[in-house]
């Protein structure tokens, strides 16, 4: 299964320019929004994605049209180039989490 959704992967990579890494998921998107929330000096990170494809090998349909994960945690996003699907550039949401509660992340699908 994990061999079948790898070359599903490498078949579809190149219709995307972002890869996106959470605690929980790893998407590929074209249209990612990253903001930070800071609610009684709390802070977490909204994340916004739209046609999507998730990395889930138990998700019969991995193609979304709308992702939003709320988290505590790292998130990463890569900027992929079109013609090698190497990595350009990397943005990290990264502050002093360290000390704070493992809380996870809240995903929330909208399917196609």
């Amino acid at each position: 299964m994990e061999l079948q959704l790898y070359r599903e992967y490498k078949d579809i990579v190149a219709q995307f320019s972002y890869v996106v890494e959470t605690e929980r998921r790893f998407y590929l998107t074209n249209d990612v929004d990253l903001q930070p929330r800071n609610v009684d000096g709390d802070v977490y990170f909204e994340l916004t994605m739209r046609d999507a494809w998730v990395w889930d090998m138990y998700r019969p349909a991995r193609f979304v049209k709308t992702v939003r994960v709320m988290t505590f945690k790292d998130v990463n996003i890569e900027e992929l180039d079109k013609p090698s699907s190497s990595c350009r550039t990397r943005r990290t949401a990264d502050s002093e989490l360290s000390s704070w509660p493992s809380t996870g992340a809240m995903v929330i699908h909208n399917l196609l």
